[in-house]
């Protein structure tokens, strides 16, 4: 049975964040030295005892950080198979055992001699250890809650912005041009018509198969085809990649919209649209190139919510892992997208 994961309007389950994601580990590098750093402005009786301090907490505190990231990324598959409450506990204890460990191997870097405060000083840091944690995967916990609801709110977005109002009338003026002409034409342009918006209304997932978004596509341009003829042509470079990756929803669909109404419908001569898709190592990179009419030529404003959308769901899915960069020159656009590579599980 296939799996696809799906943006539901209630909210998302508790969950640990994930520990090798990009994102959460520069979240963890960044919150944990501010809170390292306050520590050094509380401790400090001056600005000049500042930057002591802070080499003095920062001693003890990186390799804890450094060696606890390195074992959190390890286990990660094991820590997705336990509850919440147990991962969180689980990730706690690993922090206390890791400042316990360094703090008795750091010999007399963390324990001077003749010290009559060792004890104290364990259990202190035992606890300040335990306290960032905490601190952190309430900031995780807070911000997936957060984004629990701004992924309803962009699925709304979405559909809102999925059906925009010339693409449905420029649609039904195209079947409208050739009903009489050709009947049967218009009759399998009106069932693939259907079928888009039927699609496209669906349940929304945050990640679908490949074969799907490239077969909602496939029908957007027939029906733009019917519009423009011979002056509209795509050109599909997809053989080396599999069907059954997953990308988001409506990725490609607004991307060919774009250049068919902002590149190729203002060329009298039309054009051709390159639609490219190869992996590169664990990314999976998305190109589409189309003509564009010179400056200065009447083009349609447009408010380009659809592409917008696109850089917001990125955002929300992948974080930092997915990027989207916009080149254009004087007769091209070229739109391409990079997002990790995942692929269908079955079972």
């Amino acid at each position: 049975m296939n799996k696809a994961r799906s943006i539901k309007q209630n909210t998302l389950p508790d969950a640990l964040p994930n520990f090798r994601n990009l994102g959460v580990t520069l979240r963890i590098l960044l919150i944990s030295n501010g809170l390292a750093l306050l520590q050094a402005l509380s401790q400090a009786n001056n600005w000049a005892d500042v930057p002591l301090r802070m080499m003095q907490i920062t001693t003890l505190f990186t390799p804890i950080l450094l060696t606890g990231l390195l074992l959190l990324w390890a286990v990660q598959p094991w820590l997705n198979r336990l509850a919440y409450w147990r991962g969180a506990l689980a990730v706690n204890v690993l922090a206390a055992v890791l400042t316990l460990s360094t703090y008795y191997f750091g010999g007399e870097l963390y324990r001077p001699l003749g010290s009559d405060v060792a004890w104290f000083d364990v259990v202190r840091y035992m606890l300040l250890s335990v306290l960032v944690c905490g601190i952190l995967l309430m900031y995780f916990h807070w911000r997936s809650q957060a984004l629990s609801r701004a992924l309803h709110e962009a699925r709304l977005q979405v559909l809102r912005a999925r059906i925009r109002p010339h693409f449905l009338f420029n649609s039904i003026n195209a079947v409208l041009s050739i009903v009489r002409a050709q009947p049967r034409q218009a009759e399998v342009a009106l069932q693939d018509m259907a079928d888009l918006f039927r699609m496209a209304m669906s349940d929304a997932q945050d990640l679908v198969p490949l074969r799907q978004e490239i077969e909602l596509s496939k029908q957007y341009i027939a029906l733009e085809k019917l519009r423009m003829g011979e002056r509209l042509h795509v050109d599909w470079q997809i053989q080396d990649v599999p069907g059954d990756v997953l990308i988001p929803p409506l990725l490609l669909q607004p991307l060919l919209e774009n250049a068919v109404y902002h590149g190729i419908e203002p060329l009298p001569q039309g054009g051709s649209i390159a639609v490219a898709l190869h992996r590169s190592g664990d990314e999976l990179r998305l190109r589409v190139d189309n003509p564009c009419a010179p400056s200065g030529t009447a083009l349609h404003a447009g408010n380009k919510m659809a592409l917008q959308n696109i850089r917001e769901r990125l955002a929300l899915l992948f974080d930092v892992e997915a990027r989207y960069k916009v080149e254009s020159g004087v007769d091209f656009y070229r739109v391409e997208i990079t997002l990790p590579y995942m692929k269908e599980q079955t079972i």
